[in-house]
């Protein structure tokens, strides 16, 4: 009887990672754009910015950047340079990008519940790609990937505990029905981290 030997990882190209980074930060990106657009709420960090930005007169691109300061310490203490590097340079492309579609885009007439599923599924497939390139959207996500790579959690399970505490904080100031937008967004977003990213799922 044969023993089939277990695949074996073969590392991305640095090509690979230089258009899927952007690639999947210009996804993010645009998910937090649209939810921002409707006044919904989002987890983990991105919530934390887009709340912060409800509130002050600062926009979610340099919020964001600003709160995700921290995490990049952690992340160089607990996951090493490359992956705090890819990360710093997915955090700095979401925030830009932020600007940008503001220029080009008018989501003024969207509905809420299609924005926020839109976004859902947006973000969750960015995140997906900054994962299997070896980085992270930082914030939460640093924590998360962390906990995969270490204890074998799945990052969805993780990201989706710090998303129910962002999105019960904006209770206070968020309509119900965009809230419950929101949740609908934030449950497909965490879904697809869960299905699709698990240890031993993905080889490359």
């Amino acid at each position: 009887m044969s023993v089939v030997d277990p695949p074996v990882a073969e590392k991305h190209a640095l090509w690979e990672d230089a258009l899927a980074i952007p690639s999947g930060a210009f996804l993010m990106s645009f998910g937090l754009f649209l939810l921002s657009q409707i006044g919904g709420v989002s987890g983990g960090i991105a919530g934390v910015a887009i709340l912060g930005s409800y509130w002050t007169n600062w926009s979610f691109g340099l919020l964001f950047l600003i709160l995700n300061l921290p995490f990049f310490a952690l992340s160089i203490v607990r996951m090493g340079w490359m992956f705090t590097a890819k990360t710093i340079i997915t955090v700095v492309l979401i925030s830009a990008f932020s600007v940008v579609h503001a220029y080009y885009l008018d989501v003024s007439s969207i509905g809420p519940l299609y924005a926020a599923m839109f976004a859902g599924l947006a973000v969750g497939v960015g995140m997906i790609m900054i994962f299997r390139h070896g980085g992270s959207a930082g914030g939460f996500g640093i924590l998360a990937a962390y906990l995969q790579a270490t204890r074998g959690i799945r990052a969805g399970y993780t990201q989706g505990a710090f998303d129910v505490v962002v999105v019960l904080a904006s209770l206070m100031i968020v309509p119900p029905f965009i809230l419950f937008c929101s949740i609908v967004g934030a449950v497909l977003l965490n879904l697809i981290l869960a299905i699709n990213h698990r240890p031993g799922r993905y080889f490359g």
